[in-house]
């Protein structure tokens, strides 16, 4: 049998309130990956901003949505649906997801396989309770939002992939742990605000890549949103190298590239590290 090659993607969004409109705009930006990239050659790992399915308002909307699709499980279902129509293994950004008392959501990065299956689950760790000088000058994540306490990592048939979000990439402990549970990849759905991307975003996706030796597929919101809101885009696949090998800065659209494991294995062999497994 001949092996198929991998390829990694990243979307770039400006999600609406509005979620059939965003489940809309990831269909066919997916449509256009799987016209470019026949699934019968290719592996493709994709992976979408956090909030995918909304964003430009508050996050009490964000609680009311997780509420409303706990029942039937709508928004999991429907990007299932979606991996397994385009038969990618989909990192689905972020989506909220309601905790066990009612009062607060989670901000969950699901992983689905081609098959539509869920792989794999992780709540996003480190909350963003920040000031920043822009048009929405401060953020309390932890108002609506539960933090979540474990990392995670998900087995695929080409690599072991980590699961972080967002403010996480400011935390290099947590990346090392993921790297300890032998991720090759760990991708990084994420809304940066436009101020803070514009000074940190390149140079801490940077820095993770080269202190695990992995591949980082970061994919950003961008632009301004309804409630205000600015966000960085750039959305960037970076080597285990370090070396930015796409970026899309403004707008809607793709990123991808191969993913080449023979690479990571060369330069970690050549340059040991060590990681240990705690955060």
């Amino acid at each position: 049998m001949v092996k198929r090659m991998v390829k990694l993607s990243a979307i770039q969004l400006n999600s609406k309130a509005d979620v059939d409109h965003n489940l809309n705009v990831i269909a066919k930006q997916l449509a256009k990956l799987t016209c470019d990239f026949s699934a019968d050659n290719f592996e493709h790992l994709v992976v979408l901003p956090e909030c995918c399915l909304l964003f430009g308002a508050n996050d009490q909307a964000q609680l009311q949505l997780a509420r409303q699709s706990q029942a039937n499980n709508a928004l999991q279902l429907a990007l299932s649906n979606l991996a397994k129509q385009y038969k990618v293994t989909l990192i689905a950004g972020t989506i909220p997801l309601l905790t066990e008392d009612g009062d607060k959501f989670t901000n969950s990065s699901c992983a689905f396989s081609s098959d539509g299956e869920l792989i794999g689950r992780y709540d996003k760790i480190h909350l963003f309770d920040v000031n920043v000088e822009d048009n929405s000058k401060n953020y309390y994540e932890s108002r609506f939002t539960q933090a979540g306490k474990s990392p995670c990592v998900v087995k695929t048939s080409f690599a072991t992939v980590g699961l972080t979000v967002c403010f996480d990439v400011r935390f290099p402990l947590l990346y090392q742990t993921l790297t300890a549970m032998h991720a090759d990849i760990i991708t990084v759905p994420s809304a940066f605000t436009r101020v803070t991307g514009k000074a940190h975003w390149q140079t801490l996706l940077q820095a993770r890549a080269i202190e695990n030796q992995v591949y980082i597929i970061a994919a950003g919101q961008d632009g301004v949103h309804e409630n205000g809101r600015e966000t960085w885009g750039h959305s960037m696949i970076i080597s285990p190298w370090g070396e930015i090998i796409a970026c899309f800065e403004q707008g809607e659209g793709i990123i991808t590239s191969d993913y080449i494991p023979e690479e990571i294995k060369r330069i970690r062999t050549s340059m040991p590290l060590k990681h240990t497994a705690d955060t």
